[in-house]
């Protein structure tokens, strides 16, 4: 049974006539006949009664007759759903990011991609860098924004370098700083607000600074982005954060360090062993565009530079 024989009987059935449904089909009438035949040999049952010119619906296609509608409808609905889906109207995109991407550009693309397709719906996870690889080897995110380089025992993943952006130390406002810049050693024996496991900034700090030759005093540790920035404003310490991060918070002073400094590169992801659904395809491109487009305008955040082109 095929949806085009169906297609013809439900015709034939509502025109009670061959010639006519056939006309409204487009279709010749003889190939109309040979599909309706194919039909009833293969359901095992005569479908039409022709008699002296009329054609009648047998008990068979009586009882046919409200099923085929209802399986042409909903062969119908199932492609207009697909095309939907193909033409980006609906669908979903599962995104990872950090915590200070999310606060920062992330929210400007998410705000921009809804706008150009207001049916996907987007679902966004936040997280430290190596919890969002995880995330996308359990195959639980479409994309992520991560930090490079990955490690050695991170899951197989095509990565595009998109930003780099400096890292800072910061500190209440109202603490005086000496000079343009701090050295990693200037933070032996200060009292540091650390970041949960998880983080690629708890790694590269803790890196830094034994590779200074000390281990950092911690007044406090395992907090997330906003927690950590809100006690360094309590003055619990000091913290090494994305320079982006301090955008509209006045109670905290982040201080560069001097060069060549420390710096992280984001770059977008997904598993090289799964396709993107065209939903992630489409806020792919969003996002590179949103990045580029503020790169050469010179809208990114300060201590923000363009890698992609």
């Amino acid at each position: 049974m095929q949806f085009q024989q169906l297609a013809y009987f439900v015709a034939v059935a509502e025109a009670r006539h061959f010639t006519q449904a056939a006309e409204r089909m487009r279709v010749a009438q003889p190939s109309l006949s040979k599909q309706i035949k194919a039909l009833e040999d293969d359901l095992g049952a005569r479908l039409f009664s022709r008699a002296r010119g009329n054609v009648t619906l047998t008990a068979a296609g009586e009882a046919l007759l409200p099923l085929a509608r209802r399986i042409l409808a909903d062969a119908d609905t199932a492609r207009q759903e697909v095309a939907q889906l193909a033409g980006l109207r609906r669908g979903r995109v599962r995104l990872g990011a950090t915590p200070s991407l999310c606060a920062g550009l992330m929210a400007d693309a998410l705000a921009r991609f809804h706008r150009s397709y207001p049916g996907i719906e987007l679902m966004v996870e936040e997280g430290g860098s190596r919890d969002l690889i995880r995330a996308l080897a359990r195959g639980q995110l479409d994309l992520s924004l991560i930090i490079m380089p990955l490690q050695s025992d991170d899951p197989s993943l095509v990565t595009e370098e998109i930003l780099r952006e400096n890292l800072v130390v910061v500190s209440p406002s109202h603490e005086q700083i000496r000079g343009p810049y701090l050295r990693i050693e200037d933070l032996r024996g200060r009292s540091m607000v650390m970041f949960r496991r998880g983080y690629d900034l708890r790694e590269a700090t803790l890196a830094a600074c034994r590779q200074a030759g000390f281990e950092p005093r911690f007044a406090v540790q395992g907090g997330e982005m906003d927690a950590v920035l809100r006690f360094v404003e309590a003055g619990l310490g000091v913290a090494v954060v994305p320079s982006m991060v301090l955008d509209g918070r006045p109670g905290l002073l982040g201080t560069p360090l001097a060069p060549p400094g420390l710096s992280r590169t984001i770059a977008l992801a997904h598993r090289k062993d799964v396709e993107p659904t065209r939903a992630a395809q489409a806020f792919r491109e969003t996002l590179l565009s949103f990045v580029v487009e503020a790169g050469h305008e010179g809208t990114l955040p300060q201590g923000v530079e363009l890698i992609a082109e």
